[in-house]
């Protein structure tokens, strides 16, 4: 399993997460995949509007999961099909209160997506988030309404942490096995003005 390698203490969850392309192809617990989604249901957003949607298809819901998985593009169907649950995402683009148009609906999402792969990760589970998706598609399929956008898709499930066979395997597995790479701190920390590095940084 591939640890990140961080430069300063953080939560054991977040060097432990991942997004794996080989899954176990079994079903996942009920239990586990709504803890998942309650871990989803506490993040923050603005005005505590909530504007996070998902569509769930469990892997022994046969149909179900073939259906969903055809949302996605073909390049990811392939590695997702082994998932034991598929996640299409969406966000409502108003308030619910004023009804006034939420630009911060797709950071919220992120952030409700971002908590459900850590619980899942503590779960011993990993999820793979995906932008890979036919979107009009999703709107047909599941008659997503016109306040309302598909967004991303997210496969959960076990790793499949066994040496690959095949070599579709072996390919996928050296995507998941690469090197683990974050821009430093000093790129992405600034102070006094755009570009200029963070002192505290060092």
């Amino acid at each position: 399993m591939p640890v990140n390698d961080v430069d300063h203490p953080v939560l054991e969850c977040l060097q432990d997460r991942w997004s794996p392309y080989r899954f176990e192809p079994c079903e996942l617990e009920d239990a586990k995949l709504m803890s998942c989604l309650e871990a989803a249901r506490w993040a923050a957003s603005s005005f505590n509007d909530q504007p996070w949607f998902w569509i769930i298809a469990r892997r022994q819901e046969t149909e179900e999961f073939a259906r969903m998985l055809s949302c996605l593009m073909e390049a990811n169907q392939g590695w997702a099909a082994n998932a034991g649950v598929l996640v299409l995402t969406a966000i409502r683009k108003k308030f619910d209160y004023n009804g006034k148009p939420n630009r911060v609906a797709l950071h919220d999402l992120g952030q409700a997506a971002c908590q459900l792969s850590l619980q899942a990760t503590e779960l011993g589970l990993q999820a793979h988030q995906m932008a890979g998706v036919n979107l009009s598609r999703i709107r047909q399929e599941y008659q997503i309404p016109e306040d309302y956008e598909p967004q991303t898709a997210i496969a959960i499930g076990y790793p499949n942490m066994n040496p690959p066979e095949s070599e579709e395997e072996q390919a996928l597995h050296k995507r998941e096995s690469a090197p683990r790479q974050r821009r430093s701190l000093a790129e992405q920390v600034f102070s006094g003005k755009w570009g200029e590095k963070a002192g505290f940084l060092g």
